[in-house]
């Protein structure tokens, strides 16, 4: 839980060994090891609530993966400079790279949207960013965009720049002589009629927007070109569709193209030859060797289509071929793109990449082998026929060879996971998702690697688009997977094969409703027994290998088609996409009680509430339309039942797919019998998607949302905003691993984050945040050896994602901090404002600098209250992380001047600490005044991944390590007087020229201790000569004090009985050496002492 207020990575470590008590104390050594701050936001300095201020104390951790990356829905190169691209992400934002995908940075991850629909480069200025929110498909599950942005600084910086009722832009075009003038294709709202939809054009840089072309509310506009060679003739094709939860209609009669000749102020119809048939999502091309010729490809009924081409400027259009995106639908693809290297070849946007080398009447299927399906982008580069830069639904890929082979673009976390499972598997559990067109992926929490998680780390457990996993408590080997609409599988981890064990209807039974992301869950009473939702409710008590079902049709079970849509009920020979809806009248969430197994509960996705109170025996209905204030339509996104309390259950209600954003959270203290709205804190606009309780304290909530977490510390009755470490992206899951006290997000764009240990929350109030200090309990602490993972050469292209700092991660709060003399000035003079600021004085600005920081000092102490380790840091106000290594060091001293040749100074015999139970206090120190302010709290330390072999001399090791810290601290004190003994006789050497008498005895005196000097160097640190050409010499003793230390690597073996025989050899050449060296200081004096009577000046060190 890091924040901005930076580490604090000095590294001087205090062991308070029972036998160096006194010499530790006369020391009074601090360690600084790593310390965070949880102070970053703006929210936090403003806020006087401490606990919401303390909130801002823990950051969420981004763990990936990014090996297959995520949905594509935009891609600009920067002319200028082919190696800076933007891409727009349909579910994460806007990227940049500056070094053709090398590395990356996130440029809205503080924005207010997430959902991207497509970037435009100002051709008069590469600096000049414009980005339209809200990617145009019509996927249920695609997200709502925020209105036209644009940056001046190549996407440092946002502004909003309007049309902030379009909720998804499909194009922008920026005058290639004008700057300040825009058009926009917005298609609008999918989910509901009106909004800002059409063409708009700005002629002041967005100041104001026209929409020049308006059709009717359920029609927006889809595509747009310009003319190349004139910049007043444009072309735009137009869309009619609505989608809700039910149904989809990906056409009508608006749907058409249009012509502008005057720069999109006026626009009209250019249907000549097109069918007059409702027409679906027209993707539309413009040759750019030959502007009169365009192309078409227009969805027809019954996910029909052809792809049609015009030579007179869309005067009139001609047929090609009978061809369309197929997949999920057109209204997923049907992008058309004209090669900018080939007269008449384009591609067409699909599952597969449709190309066409003669305009249209022939297609084949681009080669993609290794590569991912579903594609929506194509951009090349101008000077290279062979380059292409595509955008799918698992990310970016580049080809070098007109598409022959492709290479993946493996750094960019951007899977949008549905669902997400968590087992319980040691020492760092697994996670486990379910996603958008990429399986189900899983992967571990943390690793042994110091480089962190890796793509290689990550791995696919079943294919298709991934839902909602499960895993069985206490045992990780088993877990359950699924693919859209209730495949779901039983796979065994230990050889990874898949068992399908989807329920079935009977013979003479309806068929079976699956909804696209079918519920399962494990029983927390017996880990065997399985709940399953299609319209009815399943059990297995067999981990699915039979099933009963426990229920009738709990849903409406309505016919979908005779549903309104598109403001009234529809005829069949309408433009449905039957094949793109999700199954309707299903069960979308279930809960069970972790107190009474009996007692159920089950939501759908057409407004129904049902439990049960005898195991699926006998079951009671609500309508959501008898919650407060809720439209019948809602649908059931999430119900719990409480952790703690038969008669407490939780239900989020979900209105989007109606144009309805609210949040809607209810809670019910008698059994179903009456709910009660606890949205407070939720701001409007904010979709609601996945509640989980902490199961320790019953008032622990969180929310996961559609543009990040919540809180809530008192069971609901207020909500704090939670996403500190968060991009602006939508919580579609969340699961709490409970050995670790972890809460484990599933994004919608983002892939997966952690938020480490968050346990701190259960105790945060304003009663525990009135105190002084606090430390709050930490979680065990594991100790274990990091190992390297990777390599230092794998590119900046390679993607890691952080483990969490290793060791003891611990959790503190400070009341109050004494500001800073500087800091109040500064204060002061913010307050004056256009006021006159005095001038302190010198000795006001003197005493600023000579002040000494206050402390924070965290002491860890073994059960027998010794010493173990301080660890220090700025003293701030407010609750911050500090982690500490879970080692100890054993002091000695040290030179800081400089080193003789062959002598080398070390800081410390640090060592682990022992397995076991230690103490943590928390003090203060300021002004000099050292006090305690908390503790002590106990914390666990347990050692795992133990070596296969034991140390023999592991007995010997306490004694040995002392031995060692008292030998080095004496080779270091000789060291230090060395090297003072030889800037002495170098001084020598320079005062010979001021002597006045004796100069005789006193030069050859000087010449002798030199001559001394340079065989003591040889003596401690070799030949002088052989290091000067590299040859190799014999061991120093720092060489040999270095093997005695273990080698270069820590480790638990310890040292052998060859690191014990360096440290008899180091002592052995030591005291050879350390008589001539006596001599050697002694003779110093007294050469000191002749230069003197000679007339030389006084030596001062």
């Amino acid at each position: 839980m890091e924040s901005n207020h930076g580490e604090w990575t000095k590294n001087k470590k205090i062991n308070c060994m029972r036998s160096l008590k006194l010499l530790l104390v006369s020391l009074a050594i601090l360690v600084s090891h790593n310390f965070t701050m949880g102070q970053s936001s703006k929210e936090s300095k403003k806020s006087k609530n401490p606990v919401k201020s303390a909130l801002n104390g823990f950051k969420f951790r981004s763990i990936g993966p990014a090996f297959m990356s995520g949905r594509i829905a935009d891609i600009a190169i920067d002319p200028e400079n082919e190696n800076v691209w933007y891409v727009a992400v349909g579910s994460g934002g806007v990227w940049k790279t500056e070094n053709a995908g090398t590395t990356w940075k996130p440029l809205t991850d503080n924005m207010p949207f997430y959902s991207t629909g497509c970037i435009t480069i100002d051709p008069h200025n590469n600096s000049s960013i414009w980005l339209g929110t809200g990617e145009n498909v019509g996927g249920r599950h695609v997200g709502i965009g925020h209105g036209i942005y644009h940056s001046n600084d190549g996407g440092k910086s946002w502004k909003d720049k309007g049309l902030k009722k379009s909720e998804h832009i499909s194009k922008i075009i920026v005058h290639p002589d004008d700057s300040n003038t825009v058009w926009v294709a917005s298609q609008g709202p999918l989910w509901s009629p009106g909004g800002e939809r059409g063409l708009f054009k700005t002629t002041d840089g967005g100041k104001t927007w026209k929409n020049t072309l308006e059709i009717n509310e359920w029609t927006g506009v889809t595509d747009l070109v310009i003319d190349p060679t004139n910049p007043d003739i444009l072309y735009a094709a137009s869309w009619q569709r609505h989608r809700n939860v039910a149904a989809l209609i990906g056409g009508g009669p608006g749907t058409s193209l249009y012509k502008s000749v005057n720069g999109g102020d006026s626009w009209s119809k250019i249907d000549k030859g097109l069918p007059g048939s409702n027409k679906g999502k027209i993707g539309l091309a413009i040759s750019p060797m030959q502007p009169n010729v365009l192309y078409a490809a227009v969805e027809l009924d019954k996910r029909a289509g052809a792809v049609y081409r015009s030579e007179n400027s869309g005067g009139s259009w001609s047929k090609m071929s009978d061809t369309v995106s197929g997949g999920t639908g057109p209204h997923y693809y049907q992008e058309l793109v004209a090669s900018p290297h080939v007269f008449d070849k384009i591609y067409l946007m699909n599952v597969r990449v449709l190309v066409s080398d003669n305009g249209g009447k022939t297609f084949y299927t681009m080669t993609e082998r290794k590569k991912h399906s579903d594609n929506h982008s194509l951009t090349f580069k101008a000077n290279d026929p062979n380059y292409m830069l595509i955008g799918t639904d698992g990310g970016i890929y580049e080809s070098f060879d007109d598409s022959a082979s492709w290479k993946f673009v493996g750094n960019l976390p951007l899977t949008q996971f549905y669902k997400l499972a968590v087992d319980d598997a040691e020492p760092f559990y697994n996670i486990y998702g379910g996603t958008q067109d990429n399986n189900t992926q899983g992967g571990p929490s943390r690793t042994f690697k110091r480089s962190g998680i890796s793509n290689a780390d990550w791995y696919v457990v079943l294919g298709g688009d991934g839902h909602q996993p499960a895993t069985e408590p206490g045992n990780p080997d088993i877990i359950y997977a699924q693919s859209q609409q209730g495949y779901i599988n039983r796979i065994d981890m230990t050889n990874g094969e898949a068992v399908s064990v989807r329920p079935q209807e009977g013979i003479d039974e309806p068929y079976e409703r699956f909804n696209w992301d079918a519920p399962i869950l494990v029983s927390y009473h017996d880990p065997k027994r399985l709940y399953f939702g299609t319209q009815r409710v399943w059990r297995s008590e067999n981990r699915g290998d039979s099933w009963t079902a426990i229920s009738g049709d709990l849903t409406k079970d309505e016919e979908r088609l005779a549903l309104p849509i598109m403001g009234r009920t529809q005829s069949f020979d309408n433009a449905w996409d039957v094949y793109a809806m999700s199954t309707y009248n299903t069960v979308t969430s279930l809960s069970e009680s972790r107190i009474d197994e009996n007692i159920l509960y089950a939501g759908t996705d057409d407004g129904i509430i049902q439990y049960t109170k005898d195991g699926g025996a006998n079951w009671s209905k609500m309508t959501v339309d008898n919650l407060p204030n809720t439209p019948s339509s809602a649908f059931v996104n999430d119900i719990k039942a409480d952790l703690h309390d038969t008669e407490t259950a939780y239900v989020l209600l979900d209105n989007h797919k109606f144009g309805d954003y609210k949040p809607y959270i209810f809670k019910t203290t008698n059994g179903g019998k009456k709910w009660t709205s606890i949205s407070e804190g939720i701001p409007d606009g904010t979709l609601l998607w996945r509640i989980v309780q902490d199961h320790v304290n019953p008032n622990l909530l969180f929310l996961g949302t559609e543009y990040g977490v919540y809180v809530s510390l008192n069971q609901g009755e207020k909500w704090h905003k939670f996403s500190n470490g968060l991009p602006t992206i939508p919580v579609r899951d969340m699961a709490i691993q409970k050995r670790e006290n972890d809460l484990v997000l599933a994004t919608f764009g983002r892939s997966f984050y952690i938020l480490d240990d968050y346990s701190a929350l259960r105790d945060l109030s304003e009663e525990t945040l009135s105190k002084d200090g606090v430390i709050f309990k930490p979680r065990k602490a594991l100790q274990f050896n990091q190992i390297p993972g990777g390599t230092s050469s794998d590119g900046g292209q390679t993607y890691y994602a952080r483990n969490p700092q290793y060791g003891a991660s611990i959790t503190y709060f400070v009341k109050d901090a004494p500001s800073s003399m500087k800091s109040k000035r500064i204060k002061s003079e913010k307050g004056a404002k256009d006021s006159d600021i005095p001038f302190p004085g010198w000795e006001a600005l003197d005493k600023e600098n000579s002040e000494q920081k206050n402390q924070v000092i965290l002491v860890v102490k073994d059960k027998a209250g010794e010493i173990i380790t301080k660890i220090s840091g700025p003293l701030k106000k407010g609750l911050s992380r500090v982690n500490w290594n879970l080692t100890s060091s054993m002091p000695t001293t040290i030179n800081a001047s400089r080193r003789s040749r062959g002598w080398r100074g070390y800081g410390g015999i640090t060592r682990q600490v022992d397995p076991g139970a230690y103490d943590l206090f928390l003090n203060t120190r300021v002004d000099g005044v050292v006090t305690k302010i908390a503790g002590p709290v106990e914390l666990q330390v347990e050692k795992i991944r133990s070596g296969t072999l034991a140390n023999p001399k592991k007995d010997e090791h306490d004694q040995y390590y002392k031995n060692l810290a008292d030998f080095s601290s004496v080779v270091n004190s000789y060291q230090h007087k060395f090297e003072k003994a030889n800037t002495r006789v170098s001084t020598y050497q320079r005062m010979l020229m001021q002597i006045t008498t004796n100069i005789p005895e006193a030069s050859k005196s000087v010449y002798e201790l030199t001559e001394t000097m340079s065989m003591l160097e040889r003596r401690v640190g070799g030949s002088d000569a052989k290091a000067e050409v590299g040859e190799k010499d014999f061991l120093t003793i720092s060489d040999r004090l270095s093997t005695a230390r273990g080698g270069w690597y820590p480790n638990s073996y310890g040292p052998t009985m060859q690191h014990m025989q360096s440290f008899d050899i180091a002592k052995e050449m030591f005291n050879r050496v350390k008589p001539e060296m006596d001599a050697y200081f002694e003779k110093v004096k007294k050469v000191g002492k002749i230069l003197e009577e000679a007339g030389a000046p006084i030596v001062l060190d």
